[in-house]
């Protein structure tokens, strides 16, 4: 079973702006399934995600509503893969140990915060941070990316 993912984090929006449905309509029209790491800002990127099959976690900068509707972190199974999925706290430094250290037995950590893109393996775990889709980014330039399970994991992060 192949599954392609579209990841997102750290959009900081307040509407869902012509230029968030060009992402939308470009990248994520034609995956499986959609990931929010949180920091959506508002709940209207919220709905808008839920056109497809979609999976979201509040983030720091998130409205008491979407911190009552979404949770922290969670777990997500697809096929022989579990995938967790949390935004992110604290300082930027040692971000990736202390995502880390919230979960047991997953292949992929997707988690958002730092703004930066990750895409690298880390004792059998794929720790993926799509970067920010319209945030501040100390990188540079704005990010997405895709996962692709199938008989491997496939990380890609997409420069906006």
């Amino acid at each position: 079973m192949k599954v392609k993912i579209g990841v997102l984090s750290d959009t900081h929006l307040h509407s869902v702006t012509g230029a968030f449905k060009g992402i939308y309509d470009q990248w994520l029209a034609e995956v499986d399934v959609i990931l929010h790491a949180g920091d959506f800002v508002s709940e209207e990127i919220v709905a808008f995600l839920r056109k497809k099959p979609f999976h979201g976690v509040h983030g720091n900068t998130d409205s008491a509503g979407l911190k009552r509707q979404l949770p922290e972190k969670r777990v997500l199974e697809f096929g022989l893969y579990r995938v967790g999925l949390i935004h992110g706290t604290g300082p930027k430094g040692d971000l990736e140990e202390r995502v880390l250290a919230e979960f047991q037995n997953v292949d992929v950590i997707v988690f958002g915060h730092s703004h930066r893109p990750e895409n690298r393996q880390e004792g059998g775990v794929l720790l993926f941070n799509p970067g920010t889709a319209g945030g501040y980014t100390p990188s540079g330039f704005n990010s997405i990316g895709i996962i692709t399970l199938d008989d491997t994991i496939r990380g890609e992060i997409i420069r906006l």
